[in-house]
């Protein structure tokens, strides 16, 4: 018989957030001092954008 609350729940975007603050998680706990905008952009795989001209 089907157990009606036997189910999986996925979801891959919180999947993907928890991996992403995990990471962040070792990195901070790993350094020596705080972590820059630049390092943290870098363990979040974020891509500077480029700055338009004035």
């Amino acid at each position: 018989m089907h157990d009606q609350f036997d189910v999986t729940l996925e979801d891959a975007d919180l999947l993907g957030e928890v991996e992403l603050t995990t990471n962040l998680i070792i990195a901070a706990s790993e350094a020596d001092e705080h972590l820059s905008s630049a390092e943290i952009d870098e363990i979040l795989g974020v891509v500077p954008s480029p700055r338009a001209e004035s």
